[in-house]
């Protein structure tokens, strides 16, 4: 996410090749971010190569208006249009932080708005996830936030990404909104915190992914997991940090899920 993704556009076949040196199965790119690869016919033969499945593409938009905008709606087709060629892969939706003026009216428009989207998506076979994020300019932050929009999302269309680190960093413990709202959870990200000033390297901060894991496997959750690293090292040595990151899922998370089990 450097420089709003400009430095390292139109490196996704790069970031594939990483992800699947890290040991991960799937990858989540940012549609407006893809360059020249948000064509199936490029991407699919690029996937296929490194043995990666597209897991889902968020699409990070403002629609800050009571409606999409002419462009909005554009991109939000394109990214719909692609996906529809990867049977299965998520549309993620996510609004771009603007500020929390006028919270109501906005939060209102965001739901309607995702609705739209998303009732669009499936109607050609795309489904679809919901991501709240966390800065201080987010609408989609605090738990009251959680609560309006969570509950307002069409769930016939719509389901829930709860980021761990998003959900911590917003004051919130991320087990007990997950068990809220596990109904409507179809994708996971991970993401480390440590409040200093906000997310770490996965493995270093405060976030019980043990825990967190373990329940997921408990809902017998057979959803995607996608690790999303923002911690201060990914924004100079993203590829140090993939590689990191895998290391981490495979040497320390698992091993611990797995002694729970073995315990069972």
């Amino acid at each position: 996410m450097n420089n709003n993704g400009q430095t390292h556009a139109n490196r996704l076949g790069h970031m594939i090749d990483v992800t699947a040196q890290a040991g991960f199965a799937g990858i989540e790119p940012i549609f407006n971010w893809m360059g020249d690869l948000p064509d199936a016919e490029r991407l699919a033969p690029k996937l296929a190569e490194k043995k990666v499945e597209l897991a889902a593409i968020a699409l990070a938009l403002d629609w800050n208006g009571s409606d999409e905008t002419d462009d909005e709606r554009r991109i939000a087709d394109e990214a719909i249009a692609l996906l529809k060629a990867f049977p299965g892969a998520l549309l993620c939706t996510v609004q771009k932080p603007t500020g929390r003026h006028e919270l109501e009216t906005r939060r209102r428009n965001l739901v309607n708005i995702v609705n739209r989207v998303s009732r669009r998506a499936v109607e050609q076979g795309v489904p679809c996830t919901f991501h709240p994020n966390s800065p201080h300019s987010s609408i989609t932050r605090t738990e009251d936030d959680y609560r309006v929009i969570l509950e307002s999302l069409d769930a016939s269309v719509t389901g829930w990404t709860p980021d761990v680190g998003h959900l911590i960093n917003g004051g919130m413990d991320p087990l007990t909104m997950m068990k809220k709202y596990a109904s409507l959870i179809n994708l996971v990200h991970y993401k480390d915190w440590n409040g200093d000033p906000e997310f770490a390297l996965l493995g270093t901060g405060k976030v019980d992914f043990v825990g967190i894991t373990n329940w997921l496997i408990d809902q017998q959750y057979s959803g995607w997991i996608i690790c999303e690293d923002e911690g201060p090292e990914a924004m100079d040595n993203p590829d140090g940090v993939t590689l990191h990151d895998g290391r981490w899922v495979y040497e320390t998370l698992l091993p611990r899920v797995k002694e729970r089990l073995a315990k069972e």
